[in-house]
């Protein structure tokens, strides 16, 4: 069945650039402060005028519109301001994920034809050898100290920048606001068209979900997903800026530090990934009791087990709502209510206002479904992508007949609400079962001697594949202790005939689990 879900239309959306959500919060609570970055502090008056600086600096440096500009740093306040001073210049941010090494950020600069690079410090060593084989980067900007003098720095462009932003004619519908690298559902990363609509309509859709779920211009936001990260760039900073809320900032996640940010700021809004919710609901109590301050937490970007939202919520006395979203989508497409009576457990909600969704069968893609069967999601609405950079056969897979095929395995019940289950392209094929790699995981991760698990298909002869686990156990358990567990949970053709402990679980910085270099560390023993 499609559905457009419960939420009423948001339309008409606003019509004009990304940065002018803080103009407009600006002019309104111009001595709040709207970001803190450790012992740093700027107002909202602030981050205006460094924004407007930098974007004249980006003007008189040659960088005009359309101009892609790489950004390779950690979660921090020049970030912020970066992105905000990009956009008034009518560039296009192309953000790096700083792990990259010299290759992935090389493949990303010379795709993009990225004209400049702004890099922490820290990883200057990485973008000059990446900028090697990406000639069309013409300018090396480091935030920090430069190791020489022939570097500007981020500092230099705010102190030479002019308080009048450039003249820039933009067309909000037209013009690209940003360009994230995404691998879509297969291949290469490939470039993400995001135009400044797509991304202000979805701030729109996200901040108008209502209820207790909606941020409010009373919240503290903790960033401690990765800013280069469509999840933690839109619906945590952004969403921020436009909500007029304050923004606190953290490198990376770390337990320990967050909750004491938690604490100091009294932070009310969290922003999650499942492994995030895991580590929550496995620390102490003491640390826990920091928490009261939080009066809703998301998580996204894979699937959670209703088990863990409820031990959340049980433990830490927080509302733990589900949401789900592509960066392809801006990146937002559903988010379950906050509010016990009104939330499905396990679900990622319905559709955002003015989504629409279907459910369609794996085989063709086109034929769509019943409530309650599983096959492919695929979605219509405002937020999507303009499509991929230069790649008009990847786009083309993509959107097909006006809908985006998320590649996503999911299933819609009669009210709309969406249950995602797992990857199309994660799903073992075992003698001709399909079987979801993150459902025997959640089941796995319901085991108390579990920490942290994920789960391959191995190839095998006789079946095709079977399911095989990884495992980080936190007390004394057997493998055939888990596989007892998951056949008392699970049909029969879902049970993991393989397990293998393990130290940790490879996971990207947004807290997928990384399932290619467990396929390949498994092809290398072979």
């Amino acid at each position: 069945m499609s559905a457009s879900g419960p939420r009423p239309s948001r339309r008409p959306y606003p019509t004009h650039p990304l940065h002018y959500f803080l103009v407009l919060s600006a002019a309104r609570l111009p001595d709040k402060v709207a970001v803190y970055d450790g012992s740093r502090a700027m107002t909202y008056r602030q981050l205006l005028d460094a924004s407007t600086r930098l974007a004249s600096s980006l003007h008189a440096l040659g960088v005009g519109k359309g101009d892609r500009v790489a950004l390779m740093a950690f979660n921090c306040l020049e970030v912020v301001i970066a992105f905000n001073g990009i956009s008034m210049a009518g560039a296009v941010v192309s953000p790096l994920n700083p792990s990259y090494r010299q290759k992935e950020a090389a493949h990303q600069l010379a795709d993009s034809s990225a004209k400049m690079l702004i890099a922490q410090a820290s990883l200057l060593d990485v973008a000059r050898d990446a900028m090697r084989d990406a000639p069309n980067v013409q300018r090396l900007v480091a935030i920090g100290a430069a190791p020489d003098a022939g570097i500007l720095t981020f500092a230099d462009l705010l102190d030479k920048g002019s308080s009048q932003p450039p003249h820039v004619s933009i067309d909000p519908a037209r013009d690209l606001m940003a360009l994230p690298y995404s691998s879509g559902t297969t291949g290469l990363p490939k470039g993400v068209m995001l135009s400044h609509a797509n991304l202000v309509t979805n701030l729109s859709q996200y901040l108008g979900v209502g209820g207790a779920g909606a941020p409010r211009e009373d919240d503290t936001f903790l960033a401690c997903l990765p800013l280069f990260h469509i999840y933690g760039m839109n619906l945590v900073m952004n969403a921020a800026i436009a909500r007029g809320a304050t923004l606190v900032v953290m490198p990376r996640f770390d337990l320990d530090k967050a909750v004491a940010l938690i604490r100091r700021h009294r932070v009310t809004m969290l922003h999650l990934v499942p492994p995030m919710v895991l580590t929550l609901n496995q620390c102490p109590d003491a640390a826990l009791a920091g928490l009261s301050s939080v009066r809703v937490a998301y998580s996204g970007a894979a699937p959670l087990s209703g088990e863990l939202q409820e031990l959340l919520e049980a433990r830490a006395g927080i509302r733990c709502a589900q949401a789900y979203g592509l960066t392809e989508t801006s990146p937002l497409d559903n988010a379950d209510f906050a509010e016990p009576d009104r939330q499905r457990r396990g679900s990622v909600g319905p559709p955002l206002p003015d989504t629409e969704e279907k459910v369609v069968d794996l085989e063709t893609g086109e034929r769509e479904l019943p409530p309650g069967e599983v096959g492919e999601l695929v979605i219509r609405g405002p937020q999507v992508m303009r499509g991929y950079w230069n790649n008009p056969e990847a786009t083309a897979r993509m959107i097909r007949n006006g809908w985006l095929h998320t590649g996503d395995i999911a299933r819609m019940d009669a009210d709309g609400w969406v249950y995602v289950v797992d990857r199309m392209k994660d799903l073992i094929k075992y003698k001709g079962f399909q079987v979801a790699p993150a459902e025997l995981e959640a089941a796995l991760l319901e085991h108390p001697a579990v920490q942290d698990a994920a789960v391959i298909g191995k190839p095998d002869a006789e079946a095709g594949e079977v399911p095989k686990a990884f495992v980080v156990a936190k007390s004394a358990v057997t493998a055939a202790d888990l596989q007892a567990h998951i056949e008392a949970r699970l049909a029969h053709f879902k049970r993991i005939r393989e397990v293998e402990f393990v130290a940790e679980i490879p996971k990207s910085p947004s807290g997928k689990i990384l399932r290619r270099v467990l396929l390949d560390r498994e092809r290398s023993k072979q």
